[in-house]
């Protein structure tokens, strides 16, 4: 069938893959070279057969390596652009990987997109390196070893996923070649879209220790929302002081799948996790738990394990979850904390956005200076945004299941766990820039509108006294971001 044209024309990288392609040689090049680098390789039972699968090279410690393999035959700018070079605050230029063991990332294409790059044993910086964001390179979507393991099995029922490079690799040179790596970060949204796409099954594998469970956490948030009819997740948690490297060289093969096949399905360690410390024999136990679940369960897609889950807070709780988030039986008056609103769904696009961010990430709520602060509490009771905010600003700890929590049974609930739902894009920075900015924008907009409404009341009902507030108001000031003001136009 003919395609029709997008209209929008797809950027050539053809450079920047053939960049990284010839550096990715050029790092295997110098790992035969580096005796240092391949007893490394050596000690940890990497053998050459998989180093040369996975493309392993290795940045010799030094400060032009590239820049000087690639003079006269690429641009310094292209190679910035690659992320292979970097620049520093004085303006100086060089190598971005140095002294570390180089593990090639690439796409499901088999295309070079970015570097992963891991110091040795006794060496000083970061434990891992990556690329930086770049055209063709983007952390929060790629999956380390993906390639690989589409190359290694002909049907991939199902995934594992861990932390590290090193730990795909020792666990394909162990024969288990469905693992792959979420380059250093928690896995995102994206991240279960694309391990969905080639398999029904996903094993998230972490640390057993405090890190290993929040990352766990984060990674059961961002994956429910993919979790559509067929689709299985399941954690698994490694003894203390072990990661899946150290674990399946010392225990073989037979016993880590064991530990595999032992992994915790996602609705068990759901509720196991909401439930820690909570007393279900009493009512504020149960009516706790159907507050914090809710809101889990809502961003699941209607389906079977939907309905799995809604049955398992039943059966823990009484409390039966509808679509609407209104129970059937159980503690309703427990679980609403301020009434239903009316219209509190009615929000603004700019009220859209700032909660998407602050969502994403309640710590936003910390940078609001006092006086913006002060604005937004005046609006609360008439603004459902400013209350959430103000709430958020008055518990600075609270997290995301605890705020979507607080509003179940709610008109705005709804609204609320679609925002959660959507990825975002934006670095830390940004988005803290952009919620301040956006913060101050509505507390300026909610004054225009009071003055306004006090102009049309004037108009009906004149008084001095209105007048006198009208004008107060019109030569008052708007707070900014930084704390300041700016005057109102």
């Amino acid at each position: 069938m003919p395609r029709e044209a997008s209209g929008r024309p797809r950027p050539d990288h053809t450079d920047l893959f053939e960049l990284l392609a010839r550096a990715e040689r050029l790092y295997r090049t110098q790992l035969r070279d580096c005796a240092e680098a391949v007893d490394y390789l050596k000690g940890r039972g990497v053998t050459g057969a998989v180093a040369r699968d996975f493309g392993i090279g290795y940045a010799p410690d030094e400060w032009h390596t590239v820049s000087e393999a690639f003079a006269g035959t690429a641009a310094e700018a292209d190679l910035l652009k690659a992320g292979l070079l970097t620049r520093n605050d004085k303006g100086n230029v060089y190598d971005r990987f140095r002294g570390r063991i180089m593990f090639p990332i690439r796409d499901t294409r088999g295309r070079v997109i970015g570097f992963g790059g891991r110091v040795m044993a006794q060496a000083a910086g970061p434990k891992y390196l990556n690329s930086p964001e770049t055209p063709v390179f983007h952390k929060g979507r790629e999956l380390y070893g993906l390639f690989e393991a589409r190359k290694a099995l002909r049907r991939i029922d199902e995934l594992l996923v861990v932390e590290g490079y090193m730990d795909v690799v020792a666990l394909s040179q162990a024969g288990i070649a469905n693992a792959v790596a979420s380059l250093g970060t928690a896995a995102t949204t994206e991240h279960f879209h694309k391990l969905y796409r080639y398999a029904d099954g996903v094993i998230c594998c972490f640390d057993g220790d405090s890190a290993g469970r929040q990352a766990a956490w984060r990674a059961l948030e961002n994956a429910l929302p993919t979790l559509t009819e067929g689709r299985q997740l399941k954690f698994m948690f490694l003894p203390d002081g072990e990661d899946p490297d150290s674990l399946v060289r010392k225990e073989g093969k037979g016993p880590f799948l064991q530990r595999v096949q032992a992994a915790s399905p996602a609705i068990e360690y759901l509720f196991a996790r909401l439930a820690e410390n909570l007393d279900l024999r009493q009512l504020d136990g149960q009516a706790k738990l159907a507050s914090l679940a809710l809101p889990y369960i809502e961003r699941v897609p209607g389906g079977i394990l939907k309905q799995l889950m809604a049955n398992r807070l039943e059966s823990l709780t009484g409390f039966t979850a509808t679509t609407t988030a209104q129970p059937r039986s159980g503690p309703r008056a427990s679980i609403q904390t301020a009434g239903q609103r009316a219209g509190s769904a009615q929000l603004s696009d700019l009220s859209r956005r700032l909660l998407h961010y602050v969502l994403h990430q309640p710590a936003l709520a910390r940078e609001v200076p006092a006086p913006l602060a002060q604005a937004i509490e005046a609006l609360v009771a008439e603004d459902p945004f400013a209350e959430i905010v103000n709430y958020i600003v008055k518990n600075p700890d609270v997290g995301r299941s605890e705020i979507l929590g607080r509003y179940a049974g709610e008109t705005l609930h709804s609204v609320l766990v679609e925002l959660a739902s959507r990825p975002t894009v934006l670095a830390a920075e940004a988005m803290t820039q952009e919620f301040l900015e956006g913060l101050a924008q509505h507390v300026e907009l909610a004054a225009q509108r009071g003055r306004r409404r006090l102009l049309a009341d004037m108009k009906e009902n004149p008084s001095q006294e209105k007048l006198r507030d009208f004008w107060s108001r019109k030569q008052g000031q708007a707070v900014r971001p930084s704390g300041g003001t700016r005057g109102d136009s």
